[in-house]
């Protein structure tokens, strides 16, 4: 098929897609009713249903009395009784699937994917790129190269259960008109190592017509210096009908500028919020600055209850939960799932506020367990984000990585402080006046940060330059380099100041 037929043929596949997509958008509070309906029925003879009594829930309120809100700890018990080899555990038979992903506090996680939520995973990544086209008319990319960065498709077998990264069990489900455009090859996919990965998707993408980009911004960072060093011009020359680039993961405005500098040129860029417990919301062209709105579709037809606390109250004993109907614009919430692969007012982690209530969009805030309070400021991942980009405007400053983490017993009896560990990729000419423009930032943004200061419980903020590939450095010491890895913005203790110390 001709790229011009392909073209033609997307644009209107995607005016139907849009048209179903904007119909249960609609209807939100109907659509998450027939959702959680359909879930407790699909449960009810499982053991966690047997275990909750599904069989008498009728209402959202009986489902909060019976389902406390867990997280991975919570669910261990049973996910590992499913890994021995047990049929209906949290949901209907066994899972399709296990997605491995790295924990914390638990060690390995393994997140079930079922047959009913395995095709949402696929379906709203295909979703977000159809309505793009539908807003945009723009629909050359189909006709040329895509890339995604992403871990190994490589999968392993236990008990019946196939286990393996989000990313390399989504690469199964590429459709088949996608595979003769897809890079990098399946070979290169299987390389373990990051650095290693990326040299050879530079030597099978370098000469190619690539069109679409995908995959946390960091990590493509790097393949983007990794391209220019070999071609010695800009991405955007080195590909010049690139013109979408696609990202999840974290926040791509502290990475814009330098990306773009990288490119030589501004690309369209779509936003997609996706998890190894589901796929929750994809940037619409309807969000956009010049539309007035801002944030990702809330996906409410796609196998998953939501449910939102307020994070200021999420460590209070008895927390309120909150339904869709409750929620109100610019209030930071902890995200609660309930899920057709088996997950039960689940706490995934994330943080997220609303920027429209009609339709319902969010933007990601953070991570609950990613944020300092060391004097009771409760900074927060967008926080510390949005006042970094507002100095970045105001200089000449580029940045490529940063964390912060609180300094609470420093030399010479000064003041406790915020320590920001930064890595430029253009250093400000006034580093002190740099500091000073994030600090005002954040007082304007965060009240307690401000009394503090006020108040001479901290002093300002201190920047640490981190030296060049730093970040990278430090990844790679920890075993996250590459993949789904993602570098948390905040730290409410030392562990990765005092390794990017050495660094630094």
């Amino acid at each position: 098929m001709t790229a011009v037929i392909k073209s033609f043929f997307a644009r209107l596949y995607a005016k139907r897609i849009a048209h179903k997509v904007y119909k249960w958008a609609s209807r939100p509070h109907e659509t998450q009713k027939e959702v959680f309906r359909s879930l407790i029925a699909g449960a009810e003879k499982t053991a966690f249903g047997k275990d909750h009594d599904f069989a008498t829930i009728k209402t959202y309120q009986d489902y909060v009395a019976r389902v406390p809100v867990r997280d991975y700890e919570g669910l261990k018990g049973y996910v590992e009784r499913i890994r021995q080899g047990e049929d209906d555990v949290l949901w209907k038979a066994k899972p399709l699937y296990f997605a491995k992903t790295s924990g914390t506090t638990s060690g390995a996680k393994y997140i079930p994917i079922s047959k009913e939520s395995m095709p949402y995973h696929i379906e709203a990544a295909k979703e977000a790129l159809l309505l793009y086209i539908a807003e945009t008319g723009n629909a050359g990319f189909v006709g040329g190269k895509m890339i995604f960065l992403q871990g190994s498709p490589e999968i392993e077998e236990v008990n019946g259960v196939k286990t393996g990264r989000l990313s390399g069990i989504v690469a199964h489900y590429v459709p088949k008109y996608l595979q003769s455009n897809r890079l990098p090859s399946w070979e290169t996919n299987c390389i373990d190592d990051w650095e290693t990965k990326v040299d050879q998707i530079v030597e099978e993408t370098v000469d190619e017509d690539m069109r679409l980009i995908s995959g946390i911004p960091s990590w493509v960072q790097m393949y983007f210096e990794k391209l220019i060093d070999r071609k010695g011009m800009k991405v955007g020359d080195i590909f010049p009908n690139f013109k979408l680039f696609v990202y999840g993961g974290v926040n791509y405005e502290p990475y814009r500028q330098n990306m773009e500098d990288l490119i030589g040129r501004k690309v369209d860029s779509i936003e997609l919020f996706p998890a190894s417990e589901g796929f929750f919301a994809y940037q619409d062209l309807h969000a956009r600055p010049d539309k007035g709105s801002t944030g990702m579709l809330l996906l409410l037809n796609s196998g998953i209850f939501y449910e939102f606390i307020e994070a200021d109250k999420y460590f209070d004993e008895n927390p309120t939960r909150l339904q869709l109907r409750d929620v109100e614009l610019g209030v930071n919430y902890v995200l609660i799932i309930s899920t057709n692969a088996g997950l039960w007012a689940y706490n995934i982690g994330d943080t997220v506020a609303f920027t429209s209530l009609d339709p319902y969009r969010v933007i990601v805030t953070g991570r609950i367990k990613h944020f300092i309070s060391a004097f009771g400021e409760h900074v927060i991942g967008k926080e510390v984000e949005q006042a970094l980009q507002r100095a970045m405007q105001e200089t000449e400053a580029k940045v490529k990585e940063f964390t912060v983490a609180p300094q609470v017993n420093p030399k010479n009896d000064q003041l406790p402080y915020h320590e920001w560990f930064i890595e430029f990729e253009k250093t400000p000419e006034d580093m002190e006046s740099f500091a000073e423009r994030i600090d005002q930032e954040m007082q304007k943004q965060n009240s307690y940060y401000y009394d503090l200061l006020q108040g001479k419980i901290l002093r300002r903020l201190v920047i640490t330059r981190v030296a060049k590939n730093g970040f990278d450095q430090y990844m790679r010491s920890v075993g996250k380099l590459g993949g789904q890895n993602k570098l948390p913005r905040l730290s409410n203790d030392r562990k990765i100041a005092d390794q990017l110390k050495t660094i630094s």
